[in-house]
């Protein structure tokens, strides 16, 4: 007999967005996604716009999905929202081969990434004192 947890939702303030089969390898994307955790929703994408990689388009997305997740699933703010946590996961790799010289063939892997993308409402800090 198992007991069941009573979650409170309002306890729970995350929202998450799931992008599977990203066409990049993981080792391109940890940088771009270290850069935005921590950020407002608007100011990393803000960011991920001025980008020169070809891959924050599609991360862009991702958190467009979590902001209309957070809108209409849970009906946050939409300017209190940051970005929790960001990571990617490596998912299959395809494998091609390329004819070269003297009847040797060289491979091509081309992989591919699963990207999370974690929101969170901002709290009010609250102060308990002053410094002096």
């Amino acid at each position: 007999m198992s007991k069941k947890k009573k979650i409170d939702k309002n306890k729970n303030k995350t929202v998450k967005s799931i992008n599977n089969n990203i066409r990049s390898s993981v080792r391109k994307l940890n940088p771009i996604l270290r850069g935005i955790v921590g950020k407002k929703v608007d100011v990393a994408i803000r960011d991920l716009q001025f980008s020169e990689k070809r891959i924050t388009k599609d991360i862009r997305k991702t958190i467009n999905s979590a902001v209309a997740n957070a809108e209409n699933n849970f009906q946050y703010d939409i300017d209190k929202l940051i970005v929790k946590e960001a990571y990617c996961g490596k998912k299959i790799i395809m494998k091609r081969f390329r004819p070269r010289a003297k009847g040797r063939a060289a491979p091509i892997l081309k992989p591919y990434s699963s990207v999370t993308i974690i929101l969170s409402e901002i709290k009010k800090m609250e102060s308990h004192g002053t410094k002096s």
